[in-house]
């Protein structure tokens, strides 16, 4: 219930956001967009990957364990290629929904488990973050026709892609930052996702929220089902230990990230679809996080 909760604020946010959508132009948010991009999603990223040292055993077990994760989300999600749009761009701004994760509630989540939880979980988004980030700017990226040198720039001088990777350097130097530079961008950081979650809410189609058709289900069943069933599986099949274990658990839970609204926005694609998959799947996550969670802490 408590997790249930948690997420209301989110949903009261994008509600917020539809009823302000018609109210300001539509280059006011498209400029929040743009704001997003360049800055407050990658000083969040970057605050999340650096905020810990990360410890090498440990990024062993999770930084293998998230990348597995990305991988098979990614997989599955091609799978509904041929349900999705005929457009590979508008069809990459939905598919990113299947891999991607939203940073926030993982940080809200983890705090039902233990302490040392929490800093896994920051091990574990360090790492996923550059990864999910590179896989979303290449499909993207082939979904604008890009060829294939312009396609690794596109990915090498993404904002979200470079702060994700900065965050892990610092994360892997156990060097923290000085204490100004870090409060700066938590501040920043702070901003971003309230931001983005009433942009979406301005874009989102909210007659078409409830309608899950093959492509929106699918994608919804693979980030809040598939995923954390099979690290499930291989978490207990492997014997790993009991808190990474949880924490690969949760991590594959997490409902699907409001950036991928920005960047799919960022790269000309339709943004409708993206909002709407974020939608859904942050109100389904009510019901699914809590019982995953429940399941961690009765093992």
């Amino acid at each position: 219930m408590g997790i249930a909760m948690a997420l209301l604020p989110s949903l009261g946010l994008l509600a917020l956001g539809g009823v302000f959508g018609k109210r300001l132009d539509q280059t006011v948010w498209r400029g929040i967009d743009t704001l997003n991009f360049q800055l407050l999603f990658p000083a969040l990223m970057f605050s999340a990957a650096a905020a810990r040292p990360i410890n090498l055993d440990d990024a062993a077990i999770i930084g293998l364990g998230v990348w597995g994760i990305l991988g098979v989300g990614l997989l599955l999600g091609w799978l509904l290629r041929p349900f999705g749009p005929d457009r590979f761009l508008d069809f990459a701004a939905g598919w990113q929904t299947a891999w991607r994760f939203n940073t926030a509630i993982g940080f809200v989540a983890i705090n039902a488990l233990d302490a040392d939880s929490a800093s896994l979980m920051a091990i574990a988004i360090g790492f996923a973050v550059p990864m999910a980030n590179l896989m979303a700017v290449t499909a993207l990226s082939m979904g604008k026709g890009l060829r294939l040198r312009k396609a690794v720039g596109k990915v090498a001088l993404n904002p979200f892609f470079l702060a994700a990777l900065g965050g892990v350097a610092v994360g892997l130097s156990g060097y923290p930052l000085p204490s100004v530079l870090s409060e700066g961008l938590n501040q920043l950081a702070l901003a971003a996702i309230p931001l983005a979650l009433l942009a979406i809410g301005a874009t989102l189609d909210w007659q078409g929220l409830m309608k899950l058709d093959i492509y929106t289900g699918g994608l919804n069943s693979i980030k809040l089902l598939a995923l954390p069933c099979i690290a499930w599986f291989v978490v207990h099949s492997f014997a790993i230990p009991k808190e990474q274990a949880s924490v690969l658990v949760l991590f594959a839970a997490l409902p699907t990230a409001s950036a991928a609204h920005v960047l799919a926005a960022a790269f000309g694609a339709d943004c409708r679809q993206p909002a709407t998959l974020i939608a859904q799947s942050t109100l389904l996550s009510c019901i699914s996080l809590p019982l995953w969670i429940a399941l961690q802490t009765s093992m």
